[in-house]
């Protein structure tokens, strides 16, 4: 194959996904340099011994004030950090994958994705579901009339408590936004041109509460502009289990038809007299095998580089990620008032009275 054009990227926070983005990029032959960032040390060290990069720093700094640094993609922690860093990266010239949420605020959305469109930019936010093979024979199937029209979308996700735990305790988002952001996207980009209109929620709150003020699941219910009812219920208290287990069930109902995907990870699973069973390479982003790679990130990755070396357009555009974010912001303030939100429609403050 041949190049149109090479780059040079730099990954800022390189630690569970960020490592992922780190390695997929320096494989990739899409990539001239490779730059990275990190404030632990000790797993500074770990990927740039992976890796191999240009530059290794703990000051992200260095990477956002480097013209010859092409793109950055942001896999820092905790969720505040997104946007302040995502601003200094699109300030300074670079295209910009961004893990979810695209920030905290929907102002601090308006104002990402106003820089990024005056400076012609490409600024994406890291839906990875997209690139689960799964996932897009469901949106294959509703554009190719296998289904008909739609009737009715169901997404039920669980992950692990150990993982539920860790996000609780370093950023107060609820399970709507941190792991039902990705089925927002998902069913929305499966529906659309249709819109959200209204929107209701609830939640559970019996095993984070006390300790994370956290609630354990939300369900929400997502009415479209044309009837279509989405229920989206995301939680993060499984018991302890393979490393970030996620389990996913999801169905699409439609007027000839339904798809249905079993995405629960309980194909492939190891027994042993010390771990008891579990289920590997379960995780949403996936994980490296020896010489392939299972799961949808490093997909996400090289699709990301790609676009940028060949100026397209990335598949998650930073306008549909504020469309997630002012849904799930609609059902956190739902569960606050125990009442249905109606969503303002576009261009409109985010969320009309209740």
């Amino acid at each position: 194959m041949e190049l149109k054009r090479q780059i040079n990227v730099a990954v800022i926070g390189t630690g569970w996904c960020g490592g992922i983005r780190a390695v997929a990029s320096a494989a990739s032959p899409w990539v001239k340099a490779l730059h990275i960032a990190e404030i632990r040390e000790e797993r500074l060290r770990e990927v740039a011994a992976q890796t191999n990069p240009v530059t290794a720093t703990p000051d992200y700094r260095r990477l956002v004030e480097d013209p010859s640094i092409d793109a950055v993609m942001i896999s820092t922690t905790p969720e505040g950090t997104h946007y302040p860093i995502a601003k200094e990266s699109l300030l300074a010239g670079k295209h910009v994958l961004l893990e979810k949420p695209i920030a905290i605020e929907l102002a601090e959305a308006d104002d990402l994705i106003a820089i990024a469109r005056e400076r012609r930019l490409a600024f994406t936010i890291a839906y990875s579901q997209r690139f689960n093979p799964k996932f897009a024979y469901i949106k294959r199937s509703l554009e190719d009339g296998t289904i008909g029209e739609p009737v009715t979308a169901l997404v039920s996700r669980h992950i692990t408590r150990n993982l539920g735990k860790k996000i609780s305790g370093r950023v107060k988002l609820s399970p709507a936004a941190m792991e039902s952001t990705h089925d927002i996207d998902f069913t929305m980009w499966c529906l659309a041109p249709r819109k959200p209109v209204r929107v209701y929620a609830q939640e559970a709150a019996k095993i984070m509460k006390a300790q994370y003020n956290a609630p354990d699941q939300v369900w929400m219910i997502i009415t479209m502009d044309d009837g279509v009812v989405v229920t989206i219920g995301g939680g993060w208290v499984l018991p302890p289990a393979y490393p970030n287990f996620a389990s996913t069930w999801i169905e699409f109902v439609g007027t000839e038809g339904a798809v249905m995907v079993d995405d629960t990870h309980r194909d492939v699973y190891v027994t042993s007299m010390t771990d008891g069973i579990r289920f590997p390479i379960s995780s949403m982003p996936g994980e490296k095998v020896n010489h392939v790679y299972a799961g949808p990130m490093e997909a996400e990755t090289l699709h990301f580089l790609e676009c940028v070396a060949l100026g397209r357009q990335p598949l998650v555009t930073a306008e549909h990620a504020r469309l997630v974010m002012q849904v799930y912001k609609a059902a956190d303030q739902s569960v606050e008032t125990n009442q249905p939100v109606t969503l303002a429609p576009a261009g409109a403050p985010a969320l009309a009275s209740v």
